[in-house]
């Protein structure tokens, strides 16, 4: 994948992460400037999701630890580097853990 590929798929997943989370019903503020989309929880903790262009990777910074996302170009989806969960999935599951309650996120 080249670079401006990488780009416009990264930008168009974060968008997809920002209208997932004004969907799932959950208070939780989120910030998206150059190319880091952070997210905020009512007990101020966060979660960082950004681009990694030279890896071609997404990384998600949480309370529960450093993930890396690669490109599954079959499944057109974000899969956990060496684990193989969606995107989605696993935010969803690091969401619930900082937010204290069950959070949903769908790929729209």
């Amino acid at each position: 994948m080249n670079e401006s590929d990488f780009n416009e798929l990264a930008e168009d997943s974060m968008l997809s992460i920002e209208d997932a989370i004004d969907e799932c019903g959950v208070d939780i503020d989120y910030d998206n400037a150059g190319g880091i989309l952070t997210l905020e929880f009512g007990n101020g903790s966060q979660i960082i999701i950004n681009k990694q262009t030279p890896l071609t990777q997404l990384w998600v910074a949480a309370r529960s630890g450093g993930f890396h996302f690669d490109y599954d170009t079959q499944a057109k989806c974000w899969r956990l580097q060496g684990g193989g969960e969606e995107l989605f999935s696993c935010l969803s599951r690091y969401c619930g853990e900082q937010a204290g309650e069950a959070v949903l996120l769908g790929k729209g």
